[in-house]
């Protein structure tokens, strides 16, 4: 092999303790200026951006230089010199390399979007068509190498951990609980079906019957859900999973691999433990199982302050087992006129509020929407309850608790950032424990497993599973990162005859237990031993830490809110030939009472 035509150096990495030696480096023209035969060229590579100097003496280097554009691919051999007008804004720009040969290696069309700053104006669409130009972009670049440094950090820490990394199949079975699953048909056996995994839960548990004790995987998962900014049909899970462990040990492992990978991401010391705080406390002061506590502003019960006030909506609500919480605005009444309010009513009906009620007290008074309601005692509770202050805002919600729990913890956010009391450079990480094991969905009459139909409920509530669901707490546990969960798991139910009182909690038949988990109940005969674990997402962990909003931003080759890839134009037909091979038949649309 001819090593000169080898890469030296990348670009960042040359500085004054390079000078004089003669290089090889390669790259992107990233920007072009001729002074008067005297051409500097910004080259990127990976790394960054290095300048180049072209001298008009150098004739065919020069002819060369006259006719590059943005983005043609050049090999470069130069000298490392020190620059006369040096750019603190590089960490390159102490010196430059001076061209002694230049070699195009391809050239580039005109882009359909300028590529060469943060800041793009181009539509998403476009950028994602154009993918491979967009990663170009240093923002998008650096989020990536952010995946990458993420990931090293993480698998460090497992391995010192005594975890083994092992993979677990992507195709496996159709055991719909929740999301919708993409299928795969199977030529061999026509007419069947694999699913691809939503998680590796079944997988990792028998990984634990096996005998393998610590395991870790990142995982590739498939949800066929509706998107969002913060989900796709694809996304990476680190998942683990650990036998003859408690809650506690648990949480102390993924608590010390947070430690450290603010440690080496962020550089900073995170205090521990992390805050503990109850479902039932998140919900009751937060009205979220997310709760953001970098500020206050919690929810507070006024349901017995204004039981008696002869307000007809506040009576019929506590009539029929509903409540009434408010949260104080601490000296805000001023910033909120009454056009203000009717937009945070507006906002507070997208989560079915029948209304918003308000007060302010001003110079020791206390007036709005409803305090011509509030006979004098009420008004003097309302302030001792509340710890009014002049110039507070009060906005209550009135309904079902699920409805104001709802309200008030979205209300609270959105006031919080228009105010702006959120400190930025504050994280505050707390888990979430003592979930209920079950939740009601009142439009099927029937309950849902909180997590998943293995999460392990407390001891003293397994005799409960089948008679009182509603009172069962589970051996639950999330991790909530400035308001954002960001990892959940539970200890997995792990005995045979508890596990199927799970599953006929949740309806399921015993035809139906078999045909869906017969193989995970026979496991369980074998010696299976307690064991219980936790998955957070990769792209979401990864959006935090970068600073975005979009999970897009993080993921190299993403799909539309349409679960589509504009790049590569899939979903898209195949052939009858395919189709036929896998057993079915061509999708047939009627129109006008005619097949076609």
């Amino acid at each position: 092999m001819n090593t000169s035509s080898m890469k030296t150096i990348n670009n960042a990495e040359l500085n004054l303790n390079n000078l004089n030696q003669t290089i090889t480096i390669y790259g992107w023209v990233n920007r072009k200026r001729n002074l008067g035969g005297l051409i500097f060229i910004d080259l990127r590579d990976r790394s960054g951006i290095v300048q180049l100097v072209v001298r008009p003496e150098n004739k065919e280097v020069s002819a060369l230089a006259e006719a590059l554009k943005n983005e043609f691919v050049i090999k470069v051999v130069g000298k490392v010199v020190e620059r006369e007008s040096k750019n603190k804004n590089l960490t390159t720009g102490d010196i430059e390399v001076e061209v002694q040969t230049l070699v195009v290696l391809n050239e580039s069309d005109d882009l359909p979007f300028e590529i060469n700053s943060d800041l793009t104006l181009a539509a998403q669409d476009l950028r994602l068509k154009y993918r491979y130009l967009d990663l170009r972009r240093e923002d998008l670049k650096n989020n990536l190498i952010l995946r990458h440094k993420i990931l090293q950090v993480t698998r460090e820490y497992l391995n010192s951990q005594n975890f083994l990394e092992i993979e677990t199949p992507i195709l496996g079975k159709s055991t719909p609980e929740g999301a919708r699953d993409y299928l795969v048909p199977s030529r061999v056996s026509k007419g069947n079906f694999y699913a691809l995994p939503q998680s590796p839960q079944i997988y990792k548990q028998l990984l634990m019957v096996g005998g393998f004790e610590r395991y870790y995987q990142i995982a590739k998962c498939f949800r066929d859900e509706d998107l969002r900014a913060d989900r796709q049909p694809e996304f990476t899970q680190i998942d683990l999973e650990m036998s003859f462990i408690t809650e506690q040990d648990v949480r102390a492992i993924i608590t010390g691999l947070f430690v450290k990978l603010f440690k080496e991401i962020k550089g900073l010391e995170l205090q521990t433990p992390f805050y503990e705080m109850s479902f039932k406390d998140a919900m009751e002061f937060y009205g979220s199982d997310k709760p953001d506590t970098r500020f206050e502003m919690k929810l507070q019960n006024l349901s017995t302050v204004l039981a008696n006030t002869n307000f007809y909506l506040f009576d019929n609500v506590l009539k029929n087992q509903g409540i009434i919480n408010a949260i104080v605005v601490k000296n805000a009444a001023d910033k909120y006129s009454r056009k203000d309010i009717d937009r945070l009513t507006d906002f507070a009906k997208t989560y079915k509020a029948s209304g918003l009620a308000w007060v302010k007290l001003e110079n020791g008074e206390l007036s709005g929407s409803i305090a011509k309601f509030f006979a004098e005692d009420t008004v003097q509770a309302l302030k001792q309850t509340l710890e009014l202050e002049d110039n507070d805002l009060v906005l209550i919600v009135a309904d079902k608790a699920k409805v104001v729990k709802a309200t008030l913890g979205a209300l609270r956010l959105k006031l919080a950032n228009e105010l702006k009391l959120i400190d930025p450079q504050r994280h505050a990480l707390l888990w979430i424990v003592d979930f209920p094991l079950f939740e009601f969905d009142e439009t099927v009459n029937r309950y849902y497993a909180c997590h998943h139909p293995f999460t392990s409920p407390k001891d003293e509530f397994i005799d409960k599973l089948e008679t009182q669901p509603a009172e069962c707490l589970a051996k639950a546990y999330d991790l909530v990162w400035n308001g954002n969960e960001i990892a959940g798991g539970s200890i997995r139910i792990h005995k045979r005859e508890v596990q199927q009182k799970m599953f006929k909690a949740l309806g399921l038949v015993a035809q139906e237990i078999e045909n869906k988990f017969g193989f995970l109940l026979l496991a369980f005969k074998y010696g299976t031993p307690p064991h219980g674990g936790l998955a957070f997402g990769l792209e979401r962990l990864i959006m935090l830490f970068a600073g975005t909003d979009n999970i897009r931003d993080v993921i190299a080759f993403p799909k539309t809110t349409s679960a589509s890839c504009l790049m590569v134009e899939c979903p898209s037909e195949v052939a009858e030939e395919q189709l036929h091979e896998l057993g079915i038949r061509p999708f047939a649309e009627v129109e006008n009472g005619v097949r076609r």
